[in-house]
């Protein structure tokens, strides 16, 4: 198989030059132009977490070993069946994994770096965030392992079903039909990066968007409502080190202020947005002040 490292070093020239032919063209295609400072942020935030890399700690590393040192079976990439089983598990905890991104600020406050452009185009797919690996996301996949693939083999589905959705940070593909029953679509992720109340927390599928139709947190795109991209409380600076570290500062500065355990445990793994008067801006509250603004 294929390493993880060389895996990024085919794919990172190939997704950053997609991206720049997409902003040559939409410079030129859009009175509105494209936002090239957005652009290089991304390429900055891809630049800094590839170095991060290097670093020999992850939060999620331990546990992985760990499982798959006492896993129920052992997997081999070499038949149908397993290939099979790897990328239906891997959707199905990929779903979680991202859901919790949204709903836990904990893992929000990472993941909240991949919303922070106002623009949704290709660039947007690689700023994802420094700290994923200190705040143990991928343990989500602690299970796969545990079954027993190996950790490499598991990161690297993960990669791949990464690369899937790069593609689908795009603005000008049209609805693609019956597929959009099946599989995450430019349509659906385009939901999924809205800041409209009406789009928030939706569409958390990675290749397919079967699970969130199962489990009800499937939005359809809507002709009369237009997305508008970018976070609730919209970033305006370009500097990637503001926009990895705010979120984190934003959270020491709850918790400094929390009056009890109970209410710094809902600061760090509560809504993003929670406040324990009842009015913050979480994703609920948000849809509920809409929801009353349009009766």
């Amino acid at each position: 198989m294929i390493s993880l490292e060389t895996l990024y070093d085919i794919l990172i020239p190939i997704v950053l030059g997609s991206a720049l032919i997409e902003g040559l063209w939409l410079s030129r295609a859009r009175a509105e132009g494209y936002d090239w400072k957005a652009w290089l942020t991304s390429v900055a935030d891809l630049a800094v977490r590839r170095l991060l890399a290097l670093l020999p700690y992850s939060l999620a590393a331990p546990v992985f070993l760990w499982a798959y040192h006492h896993r129920l079976f052992t997997f081999r990439i070499d038949s149908a069946q397993s290939v099979l089983l790897l990328f239906v598990g891997l959707e199905f905890f990929y779903y979680w994994y991202h859901r919790a991104s949204h709903t836990v600020r904990w893992f929000w406050n990472t993941h909240a770096v991949h919303h922070s452009p106002n623009q949704f185009n290709l660039a947007a797919a690689y700023r994802l965030g420094w700290l994923g690996k200190f705040t143990g996301t991928t343990i989500f996949f602690t299970p796969l392992v545990f079954l027993g693939f190996e950790p490499v083999t598991v990161l690297t589905a993960l990669a791949l079903n990464l690369l899937y959705q790069f593609w689908i940070h795009a603005d000008w593909i049209p609805t693609l039909g019956w597929l959009e029953y099946v599989l995450n679509t430019p349509s659906a992720h385009r939901v999924h990066h809205a800041r409209n109340p009406e789009y928030l927390d939706a569409n958390f599928g990675g290749v397919l968007i079967v699970f969130d139709r199962m489990f009800g947190t499937y939005v359809e795109e809507r002709a009369d409502l237009p997305c508008d991209y970018g976070l609730v409380h919209r970033v305006t600076t370009y500097n990637p080190l503001r926009i990895n570290v705010e979120p984190w500062i934003g959270l020491v500065k709850d918790l400094a202020n929390a009056r009890s355990l109970g209410e710094a445990w809902n600061y760090l793994f509560g809504a993003p947005g929670w406040r324990p008067n009842g009015e913050g801006q979480t994703t609920a509250e948000l849809k509920a002040h809409a929801h009353v603004a349009m009766t």
